[in-house]
């Protein structure tokens, strides 16, 4: 939650495209995620703690098809959101993204069969209702904000087929297969979006701009999203992406402190935070 927290004020702290921001931030992750397979290679011999890939880890050719789905989903999420960002605030733009478990709670019930519980729908509804609550002010209608409120949602409706695909494919793939396979397709495909986009440059950027690729693939991405794809093996879709509930909290304290930004929330933050945690608690107290 601390990690996807970090995500839209960094993005406010850069004017390149949504579409190279979203790039680099893959191309970034798959770079860390290297080191890391590189260092698994000559730790291999069971490290406490590592996961095993059951079923020896290997792919149909329907599940490669699915792995490269949910890249393509992933890169379009990004894409969308990032841009969301420049039409509306930073508030607003968590808020619905983070609507992604209500969808993912669906499509859960839909393609998986994971019926969620009366507890886990309350919870679910009570947290979105919180999200909202926190960005009631801040939704503005008409112009250039509703154009970003809508990309919003529909990048939310994105990463939730993203995470159902997900769960199908952690059942089968360790973690850091699977986010390597994901992100690289999610990588490739940003990439692809930039060179062949009139007017968004590859490589053309300052320093500030560069920290900021490298903070957002360091945190929001190597910490929630991979954070959230392990949790994937063990808890069902709807109960991992529960965490993204906590990032509008964040993100707007975060937005509200750097000077850089300087948002000011309101007391919705804090009615709005305290129904997200509510209805966090109230999802997950069913389990032992």
């Amino acid at each position: 939650m601390v990690a996807f927290s970090w995500a839209g004020p960094l993005v406010r702290l850069t004017d390149a495209p949504a579409l190279a921001v979203a790039a680099w931030r893959l191309l970034f992750s798959v770079a860390f995620i290297a080191l890391v397979l590189a260092v698994r290679c000559f730790a291999r011999t069971g490290r406490a703690g590592s996961e095993a890939p059951p079923g020896g880890g290997r792919l149909t050719r329907a599940e490669w098809l699915l792995a490269c789905v949910a890249g393509c989903l992933l890169a379009a999420h990004f894409w969308v959101w990032i841009a969301s960002l420049r039409f509306t605030t930073v508030s607003s733009s968590v808020i619905l993204v983070s609507t992604q478990p209500l969808f993912v709670g669906i499509l859960s019930l839909v393609f998986l069969g994971e019926r969620p519980a009366p507890r886990e729908w309350l919870g679910i509804g009570i947290a979105v209702v919180g999200a909202g609550v926190i960005g009631w002010g801040d939704v503005r209608l008409g112009g250039t904000a509703l154009l970003g409120d809508g990309m919003a949602l529909a990048a939310a409706v994105l990463a939730a087929g993203y995470f159902v695909v997900g769960r199908s494919l952690r059942e089968k793939l360790d973690l850091w297969s699977y986010v390597a396979v994901v992100y690289g397709v999610a990588a490739l495909v940003l990439s692809a979006g930039v060179v062949i986009t009139p007017g968004v440059p590859m490589v053309a950027y300052d320093l500030p701009d560069w920290l900021v690729f490298v903070a957002l693939a360091a945190g929001p991405m190597m910490i929630g999203h991979t954070g959230i794809n392990y949790a994937l093996r063990y808890l069902r879709a709807y109960l991992a992406n529960l965490a993204v509930l906590g990032e509008p909290v964040g993100a707007i304290l975060i937005a509200w402190l750097l000077p850089a930004i300087a948002e000011p929330p309101s007391w919705q933050v804090l009615a709005g935070g305290l129904l997200i945690l509510t209805g966090v608690g109230t999802a997950l107290s069913r389990r032992g």
